[in-house]
């Protein structure tokens, strides 16, 4: 498959970049692909071939991680909610279980729960690829009576 040219990529990056900056109030499609000066259909198609995801789905993924964010801060499921920039706590509950197998209280409950996770555990809360990599870790654990 042909490479994109570099105007395309420059224009969908800003593109990609504005639904990032705006997770709570995303633009529209036609709006999005009006400044990037492609008709809606190319628009999506361009940037799926680029980005591996559709522009509304790219949209409700970042929503629903700003709102775990939240939740996992202490906001309630209705702050959360309204901050991710859905409008019906009924839809936003259905999309947020339907991605992360829970619902938003639970996500919350469970986040709260975890607090600080001690070192010897972050292998079960982080991702294996960074786990692999030590040299973020401290030299000695505390209380493990080695040096450095």
């Amino acid at each position: 498959m042909p490479l994109l040219h570099d105007d395309v990529l420059r224009r969908l990056a800003r593109a990609r970049e504005r639904l990032c900056d705006q997770v709570s109030d995303a633009p529209p499609l036609a709006e999005l692909a009006r400044a990037a000066g492609l008709s809606e259909k190319h628009f999506r198609r361009l940037f799926e071939r680029a980005y591996g995801i559709t522009p509304g789905r790219f949209s409700s993924e970042l929503r629903i991680r700003r709102a775990k964010e939240l939740l996992a801060r202490g906001a309630s499921v209705t702050e959360a909610c309204m901050r991710a920039g859905y409008s019906s706590l009924g839809s936003f509950s259905s999309k947020f279980s339907l991605v992360t197998g829970r619902s938003p209280r639970c996500f919350a409950r469970e986040a709260r729960a975890l607090g600080s996770v001690p070192v010897r555990l972050v292998s079960l809360y982080v991702p294996m690829c960074f786990v692999s990599d030590t040299s973020w870790l401290p030299r000695s654990l505390p209380g493990s009576g080695g040096g450095p």
